[in-house]
């Protein structure tokens, strides 16, 4: 499992996006789903998130103090017990670094959506429909300007509500201390 994950923080999503559109059309049409859809870039985006997340995640929970699980297991608390009023306190952190890597990485995302997704008009991403005010020769230039800082007010907001945690969260589990 290990290895899965290292070999998906090594190979670029760009290498994988063919393979894994016509394993997604094979699923789809067992399942009778369409062949680009929603579930796609969903899928898309936690495959390839999953390899950061875990990765992060573990040098997080693994850089914990052990005399505090220790502490935990004399008391007598189970596993469970232990991770959900230790672990999972503890790793906030954590999991809102995760958060905002996983949000700004798919909100800023062109590729997906476009190989996933059709060009109908109610199923274009907002990144998709900021490339198509460009135009062909660059021209509405204030009109782009104006879609790309209004389409940065989700992730400002999501990243100043959450930015006391993430630096946090990155470097906690980087180093033994």
């Amino acid at each position: 499992m290990f290895a899965i994950i290292v070999a998906s923080l090594v190979v670029p999503l760009q290498m994988c996006l063919i393979p894994l559109l016509s394993i997604y059309n094979d699923i789809g049409a067992l399942f009778n789903i369409g062949a680009k859809s929603y579930p796609g870039v969903w899928m898309a985006h936690t495959g390839f998130g999953l390899a950061s997340t875990t990765f992060l995640l573990r040098n997080f929970i693994k850089s914990l103090p052990h005399e505090m699980i220790e502490a935990a297991r004399v008391d007598g608390a189970t596993h469970y017990d232990i991770f959900l009023r230790i672990i999972l306190p503890l790793s906030v952190p954590a999991f809102a670094s995760v958060f905002i890597l996983q949000f700004l990485w798919v909100w800023n995302d062109l590729l997906v959506g476009l190989i996933f997704l059709d060009q109908v008009p109610s199923e274009i991403i907002l990144t998709a429909k900021l490339r198509e005010l460009l135009g062909s020769r660059g021209e509405n230039w204030e009109i782009l300007t104006t879609g790309a800082f209004v389409s940065m007010i989700i992730p400002l907001t999501i990243f100043f509500a959450l930015q006391r945690y993430f630096i946090r969260g990155l470097v906690a589990g980087s180093v033994k201390g």
